[in-house]
């Protein structure tokens, strides 16, 4: 009997599934529920209760460690503050690059997650000094979907960089409006790759307002160098791409991230020497995508 009755439940949840009242995210994002509203902007992963999740106690020690370098990063705000003499314009053709990767304090600005690491699937990464004295992301992509009856997509890797912050923990932007092209130095295995700009702002409505675009790596010895303009990244929310597709807000950048998840089981290999910022005057283009006037309640206006 209660086998009979855990085989209905799970034949209940899929039809669910298919009828659309909950599914997994596709793309990279293979949590089984999908909601309008999150609680917090970790989707719910860890909260206060469950187990590892440090006590008060834990946490306001951690926070006494934490208390002189908060303060040290306050007087250096200060410093720029008072100082008054911020860099407006961006010099054209030159590269500002953003992260070098050729120690290993560098590597330490981004942070790892997989499929694995929620119990979602089996893929696992690292991101480390490769034999050159570059950043190397790499791991094993596996496809296999976990057999609870409720995610279908399974196999991604990401690294990204941990929020931008200012002293004390406050939430703080990346301005990278006097630009119009990223560019990456990289080597890569013919894997094609997927760049993950945020921009979470404010309010819950925004927190997984992620704008996306394709590396695509050639393979083999050589460095490549990428230069892909900002106008051509799309708009994506919890992995879907929206209807209603808009440019970056590149005055509130909250995280950079790169993605492997191209249905293929095996290893991956991306070696970054560096990430940086163009101003191309010979790019005239602010949106690559034509947007045409729907009808109302077909697409949010």
């Amino acid at each position: 009997m209660a086998e009979t009755l855990k085989l209905c439940q799970v034949l209940l949840r899929r039809r669910l599934l298919k009828l659309g009242y909950s599914s997994s995210r596709q793309s990279f994002h293979t949590s089984a529920r999908n909601q309008i509203y999150d609680k917090d902007s970790k989707g719910g992963f860890r909260k206060e209760g469950d187990l590892n999740f440090p006590s008060r106690t834990e946490m306001i020690r951690d926070g006494f460690k934490q208390l002189k370098g908060e303060i040290m990063l306050w007087k250096e705000e200060v410093k720029e503050k008072l100082a008054m003499d911020p860099l407006m314009v961006a010099r054209k053709g030159e590269v500002d690059v953003q992260w070098h990767f050729n120690n290993p304090e560098e590597l330490a600005k981004f942070q790892l997650n997989s499929d694995k690491d929620h119990n979602h699937g089996y893929s696992t990464c690292e991101f480390k000094m490769s034999p050159s004295g570059k950043g190397l992301f790499t791991g094993f992509i596996d496809t296999r979907v976990p057999k609870d009856g409720i995610i279908n997509t399974a196999g991604y890797c990401s690294m990204r960089t941990y929020r931008a912050r200012k002293s004390f923990k406050r939430d703080s932007y990346l301005n990278w409006s006097m630009y119009n092209t990223l560019v990456m130095r990289v080597r890569g295995d013919g894997r094609s790759y997927q760049l993950n700009i945020a921009n979470a702002g404010y309010f819950d409505q925004m927190w997984n307002d992620v704008f996306n675009f394709v590396l695509y790596t050639r393979g083999g010895p050589y460095w490549q160098l990428s230069k892909i303009p900002f106008s051509k990244f799309f708009y994506v929310s919890k992995g879907r791409v929206q209807d209603k597709q808009r440019p970056i807000n590149l005055e509130m950048v909250s995280h950079f991230g790169i993605t492997a998840t191209d249905n293929s089981s095996g290893e991956f290999n991306l070696e970054i020497d560096y990430i940086g910022l163009e101003f191309d005057p010979a790019h005239q283009e602010t949106f690559a995508y034509e947007m045409y006037k729907h009808d109302n309640f077909i697409v949010g206006h």
